[in-house]
């Protein structure tokens, strides 16, 4: 926990859940691992996490199948949480959550009407599953990047996600251990905003 003259100094703001200990993190800046243009770190505050990228590096023209993670800022909208004894007890957060359902799905299909929104698993354009064996979307949460304003081709399902144990490659977004997911948690809300920069 961040108190004090160290909260204000990172910019951690009284949080929106009425617990007193409770503090949001407003901005978050992702840098490139040197040398690595897959992995990265994560500076919350305090706080610097490692963390995944896309297979592509980080790019300022982001399009759909690239790999790439957008050179960009991006807000944290709402989240996906699978109940399962592998989560556990999860802590509050003011970011909004539903429970993960086998039958949910999110479409990729760059020129299908329903392209970068929620759909149903059973869809027939192409679309990733929420759903995962791998456990990487059991906490997933939903960045606006091509959401507010969606454009064709320009990328979707970047989502802010838990990554596996080497920090293999993701297809754009970005992942954090299951551990340091849970340190960030209680810190985020729909205000906390990922800046995502090349140095």
């Amino acid at each position: 926990m961040i108190l004090g003259r160290e909260a204000k100094q990172s910019g951690l703001m009284q949080g929106d859940t009425g617990r007193k200990t409770s503090r949001t993190i407003k901005v978050m800046d992702v840098h490139m691992r040197p040398g690595h243009r897959s992995q990265g770190y994560l500076v919350a505050g305090p706080l610097v996490l490692r963390c995944a990228l896309g297979k592509g590096g980080v790019s300022s023209r982001k399009r759909e199948g690239d790999g790439a993670t957008p050179l960009t800022q991006m807000r944290l909208l709402y989240g996906y949480r699978r109940q399962t004894p592998v989560i556990g007890d999860q802590p509050a957060t003011a970011l909004r959550f539903r429970a993960t359902q086998p039958q949910d799905g999110w479409c990729d299909a760059a020129n299908d009407r329903n392209y970068n929104r929620p759909v149903a698993a059973t869809y027939q354009r192409s679309h990733e599953k929420m759903w995962r064996k791998d456990e990487l979307y059991d906490i997933c949460v939903v960045m606006d990047w091509n959401i507010t304003e969606r454009k064709k081709g320009c990328g979707s399902a970047i989502f802010f996600h838990l990554s596996r144990e080497t920090y293999t490659p993701t297809e754009g977004c970005i992942a954090l251990s299951r551990r340091d997911m849970m340190r960030l948690l209680p810190h985020l809300s729909g205000d906390t905003v990922i800046r995502v920069r090349r140095g």
